[in-house]
């Protein structure tokens, strides 16, 4: 009797076994059990975590870019210019360039001092001829460290780029000063939007007569 007791204990056990598998492999998965949804950052990362390392725009100027002093062959006055740009001389004008940016120092012999009224009526057109797709903004009286100064803003479109022919959209800051018959003509130009304004200020406050 013990013997068939024993079967009959390990028949059940079986069956409950069986019925146990059965209900459990027709149970549907449970919502908590699924595999989470990756989730993908759009904040400025890289694939390791770590901060992306942003560019400059096109044009900015450092905020660490020293200066140098220029006087040009005749004299009579001195100016700063950023350290380490390409120069090159024609006539009474010499450019200082560096990528995008420019720095143009020219000096004439001029009998008055002018003023936005002169410079809008004997200026203005020789300019337009000069740059393409010429756009005139505000023409105004400054003052800087030098004296007063006819400033003229505009835009225009750079010479073609020799490699890619791509051309950048310019911003113009024309100034010319005026001191004991000399007339000084600073025009600096940069791409639009590019970060430049303290380097500007920075060049044409550095105007000193000698």
């Amino acid at each position: 009797m013990s013997g068939g007791k024993g079967v009959l204990g390990a028949g059940i056990l079986v069956t409950a076994w069986a019925v146990s598998a059965c209900a459990g492999a027709s149970a549907p998965p449970s919502p908590s059990a699924s595999a989470p949804t990756p989730v993908i950052s759009s904040g400025s990362t890289s694939e390791s975590g770590q901060p992306a390392t942003e560019s400059n725009p096109p044009g900015d100027i450092p905020d660490n870019q020293a200066f140098v002093a220029f006087t040009p062959p005749g004299g009579g006055f001195s100016v700063k210019i950023p350290e380490g740009w390409a120069s090159s001389t024609a006539g009474a004008t010499t450019t200082f360039t560096d990528k995008l940016n420019q720095v143009q120092v020219s000096t004439a012999a001029a009998a008055t001092a002018p003023t936005a009224t002169s410079v809008t009526a004997n200026d203005i057109a020789a300019w337009r001829g000069q740059v393409p797709r010429f756009a005139l903004g505000p023409v105004s009286t400054v003052t800087r460290q030098a004296g007063p100064a006819v400033l003229v803003t505009y835009q225009g479109d750079s010479a073609p780029n020799p490699v890619t022919g791509k051309v950048v959209r310019d911003a113009f800051e024309h100034y010319v000063f005026f001191h004991a018959g000399t007339r000084v003509d600073l025009t600096l130009s940069g791409p639009v939007n590019a970060d430049k304004v303290d380097p500007w200020r920075t060049v044409t406050d550095s105007l000193r007569w000698q």
